[in-house]
């Protein structure tokens, strides 16, 4: 009897290893949830000319319409926990002369609720021959969630409006809307040399506020960028962005699943281009380390540079700061060099690798695999990430062999080449 039990207790546990290991890598779907609501050659669309011109302070319940095409004039606040909603399938064009920027003020909302065959489209104002990253500012939302500075409030540094410029508190639940198939498009305006807005930016924004199927194209600073709050994302595109894809900071506690960054050399800049950097604080002086640290769950992710043989100003896929939780689960990166940085200050020591997951990881073409700053291909960081139970595999098979059909030119599929899935533990 002893004997039944521990042979039906070892298939048990190779059952569970086996189940881990085949759980399906980088972006999934049954379908390519990438059709219909994404636009990979935005240049490329003629939008209508502007019919109404939102400009100024938004006091009070606002819709804006389909039918109308709108021009955003300088920074426009939402203020007064009004709610601004917006109908799928409209258009508001970001001002180039006066840097368009929409900003939710702290206990506002917005809902943003396009449909997967009539998004919401946030673009440049200029014609598409002329359209770049950085026409306009973005979008910028403050709410009311935890972030880790002392105090627990903060300014963003974006010359706004004193009075309307906080965000932070103690709801990890606030609720500041629905973004939900949306494309932003060129923003991310240089301010000055240490000042770029992104394309979105979430400040303090709490669990109940819905992320997802939001695509943002050529921001010229980060894509995505998270200043301390509590979020679930999903389904999110970054596309070619200048700066980082996806950025956190100030104790952030996000759930990030289904998602990709896709990048190319040319579209990168020598501050670092990383699809995620991830860190807990700026200054250690200016935190509160009585609360939580930066947590970031990523699972089903796919981090792909377009040009296989041309890392360019692409830096690592990941680099993480010390103090700072991170997991990367069941995805997929393909061409960056190293696939992941830690900072200096972590090195190699247990206690702090012990914060930072990575579980069933495909690195294709990852030359450096894990490197620290302080030990450059540390035998040590090798040796412990190579654990089997971490199930980190690299391989070498060009992009179009990995993927189903990695081409933007066309409706592409980034979900994994259905022919290959056994070679790499799908």
């Amino acid at each position: 009897m002893k004997k039944k039990v521990q042979v039906i207790l070892i298939i048990l546990i190779n059952s569970l290893f086996l189940h881990a290991q085949q759980q399906p890598k980088g972006i999934i779907g049954t379908t390519n949830w990438l059709n219909n609501w994404t636009n990979f050659k935005p240049a490329a669309n003629e939008y209508n000319e502007a019919t109404n011109i939102i400009a100024g302070t938004i006091e009070k319940d606002t819709k804006l319409v389909k039918r109308n095409t709108y021009q955003l004039v300088g920074v426009v606040y939402v203020t007064n926990n009004a709610t601004l909603t917006i109908e799928p399938g409209t258009v508001i064009r970001g001002d180039d002369k006066t840097c368009g920027t929409l900003v939710i003020t702290n206990g506002s909302k917005i809902i943003a609720e396009g449909l997967e065959t009539d998004p919401i489209i946030f673009t440049s104002n200029k014609e598409k021959t002329e359209r770049k990253p950085g026409d306009w500012g973005g979008i910028i939302i403050m709410g009311k969630a935890p972030i880790n500075t002392l105090g627990g409030l903060l300014t963003l540094p974006f010359d706004l409006e004193p009075a309307l410029n906080h965000y932070g508190g103690q709801d990890a639940e606030d609720y500041s809307g629905i973004l939900k198939y949306i494309r932003i498009e060129y923003a991310g305006r240089k301010l000055s040399a240490q000042k770029e807005l992104n394309g979105l930016s979430l400040a303090g924004v709490g669990k109940k506020t819905l992320v997802s199927h939001v695509q943002i194209s050529f921001s010229n600073d980060d894509s995505f960028e998270c200043y301390g709050g509590n979020l679930n994302m999903n389904n999110l595109i970054s596309y070619r962005t200048t700066d980082d894809d996806f950025d956190f900071t100030q104790g952030a506690q996000i759930n990030l699943t289904n998602s990709i960054a896709i990048r190319h050399p040319f579209s990168s800049d020598i501050s670092g281009s990383r699809c995620f950097e991830v860190d807990s604080y700026e200054k250690i002086a200016n935190t509160d380390m009585t609360k939580p640290l930066t947590k970031i769950n990523a699972s089903n992710i796919t981090l792909i540079n377009l040009e296989e043989n041309n890392q360019g100003l692409v830096r690592e896929s990941v680099y993480v700061k010390e103090n700072t939780f991170f997991s990367l689960t069941n995805s997929v990166v393909s061409g960056f060099t190293p696939f992941v940085l830690l900072e200096g200050s972590i090195g190699n020591g247990e206690a702090n690798l012990s914060k930072i997951t990575l579980k069933n990881v495909v690195a294709n073409n990852c030359a450096g695999e894990i490197s620290s700053e302080s030990t450059s291909n540390d035998p040590g960081l090798k040796s412990y990430y190579s654990n089997p139970d971490f199930g980190v595999q690299f391989t070498k098979m060009k992009n179009n062999e990995l993927f189903a059909l990695p081409n933007i030119k066309v409706n592409p599929d980034f979900r994994l080449n259905v022919n290959n899935t056994i070679a790499i533990g799908n």
